[in-house]
């Protein structure tokens, strides 16, 4: 099978250089990787020339400013430059007649809505109103809503059956990240799981809720170095995952995301 990163971050003026992602995708067996552009980054111009330096190996979701007018006409000229998808917050909506102009826009182009938001967005009523006005829309849910626990404790379950139950929209999905973004750090540091364990609920109910065909994997490159680091993100997920079919642990590590940012055709050259 092939792994795709659906999750990263490149940039010469933050974080890292995409040469610095590669590296880890090199070492890790990672084939291809998504870019997300940056919140606040509206000049997806690194993001172009990274994809077009290394056409086989990344793709690019990238940032427009929904808030303009001719944001939906800036939107087609990303499309038309290879963006396979667009990053959009949970409660952005467009100036003008329709709110959900600049949601529409992406529907109508083919393309998919990496989507951002705290957990209290996404358990707004108003964000399943979204979901059921653009059906053929995908739109993926980033860092598994933002939910975390604490050592003992899951955030609130009212949050969580609000956000659980957003699967039965059928266009929606959900990355899963990093165990370091929903569990806490054992201190000091127990080998060679280094969480209190109680995230791991979150994972579970993640996959019960959307199953393996609408879960993907993500690493946040690399602000994932700051917490268990890129290796760990993926080999600690895996292992939580470890009673998946081998059918199911292909598509949460590259087959879905193959499907939904259009990346058919990517070989078998992971391990």
């Amino acid at each position: 099978m092939a792994y795709i990163d659906t999750h990263c971050h490149a940039s010469p003026h933050w974080y890292e250089p995409v040469e610095s992602l590669l590296a880890q995708m090199d070492r890790h067996h990672i084939e291809k990787a998504v870019l997300v552009q940056l919140n606040g980054q509206y000049n997806n111009t690194y993001q172009f020339e990274c994809v077009a330096r290394y056409p086989d190996r990344l793709a690019s979701v990238a940032l427009v400013d929904a808030t303009q007018p001719d944001a939906p006409a800036q939107l087609a000229r990303l499309a038309e430059q290879g963006a396979q998808g667009v990053r959009l917050a949970a409660n952005m909506r467009s100036p003008g007649d329709d709110p959900l102009a600049i949601w529409r826009q992406a529907q109508t182009l083919g393309m998919s809505v990496s989507c951002s938001g705290g957990a209290d967005l996404f358990a707004e009523p108003a964000f399943a109103e979204l979901a059921a006005a653009v059906p053929d829309l995908p739109i993926i849910i980033e860092h598994m809503a933002s939910l975390k626990a604490k050592p003992g404790e899951l955030p609130p379950a009212h949050l969580c059956d609000r956000i659980f139950e957003l699967a039965r929209y059928p266009n929606l999905y959900m990355k899963i990240h990093g165990l370091g973004e929903i569990c806490t750090r054992n201190m000091p540091i127990t080998e060679p799981f280094p969480f209190d364990r109680t995230g791991i609920e979150l994972l579970r109910r993640a996959y019960a809720a959307f199953g393996a065909d609408r879960l993907m994997w993500g690493s946040d490159y690399p602000p994932v170095s700051g917490r268990e680091g890129y290796g760990n993100a993926l080999q600690l997920t895996m292992a939580e995952l470890a009673d998946c079919s081998p059918a199911e642990h292909a598509q949460i590590f590259g087959g879905v995301a193959a499907q939904v940012y259009g990346l058919q055709g990517s070989g078998s050259s992971a391990q």
